[in-house]
């Protein structure tokens, strides 16, 4: 541990705060903006039945794909699976719980969480399975399904730029969910490209302030991996 909010490395980031049984959110979208060494690390803990709260499941052997081969993750609140051949498989073998949920409502699910709100009415989703079991409710002549806020134990994000204060910067896309799974965190760990000075981030520049970021890790090379890579032919 380096002091304050740096730590030396993901693991030691994670030390103490990794228990069976938590729901953790995850930040990213397909492989954009995912914390790829604090995926590695939660996997390194060994800690199993886990709820993770993540747009999808990043794919075979990369992304939280490590924690589904490790058998760690007891259910998935996911709005997109199709990438993930051994996710399909749990999944049709009953091996692994699933919550479908359209991609607004968790980003809103998410940020209601982090803001104390335990609840919201959204149309999406009413007439569908989406909707079974929920509350639903008519406005001005529109029906709504009752939503929760979707407050975690530990939330893992990605970063391009961070400070010694917390203060975090998203890459353009890659910004995505990592923002509302922070919020939502109970402990946030931000894995980040690059750390600065306090001050050094301009305040207009900014996208997370620091006081939803406990802990931070430097990891300057991260793969990146690309999910599907598409080249134009030579002329």
């Amino acid at each position: 541990m380096r002091g304050g909010k740096c730590f030396e490395s993901a693991q030691t980031a994670l030390d103490g705060l990794i228990e069976d049984g938590m729901t953790i959110a995850v930040g990213g979208f397909g492989l954009c903006g995912i914390p790829e060494s604090l995926i590695v690390a939660l996997r390194d803990t060994g800690k199993k039945d886990l709820t993770v709260a993540s747009n999808n499941a990043g794919v075979d052997g990369f992304g939280l794909g490590l924690l589904l081969e490790s058998r760690q993750i007891r259910k998935m609140l996911s709005s997109y699976v199709g990438e993930n051949k051994e996710f399909e498989r749990q999944y049709l073998s009953g091996e692994l719980e699933l919550e479908f949920c359209p991609q607004g409502t968790l980003a809103e699910r998410l940020r209601a969480g982090g803001a104390g709100i335990a609840a919201f009415f959204t149309k999406t989703g009413y007439g569908t399975k989406i909707a079974e079991g929920k509350e639903v409710r008519e406005f001005d002549g529109e029906h709504y399904v009752m939503e929760r806020g979707l407050p975690v134990d530990v939330a893992l994000v990605k970063a391009q730029v961070a400070d010694k204060a917390g203060n975090l910067r998203f890459n353009k896309t890659a910004r995505n969910f990592n923002p509302l799974a922070a919020m939502a965190g109970r402990i946030c760990v931000a894995e980040v490209e690059e750390i600065v000075e306090t001050g050094a981030i301009d305040p207009d520049d900014v996208h997370l302030p620091g006081i939803f970021v406990h802990r931070i890790v430097h990891h300057p090379t991260p793969e990146k991996r690309i999910e599907k890579r598409t080249l134009r032919e030579g002329n």
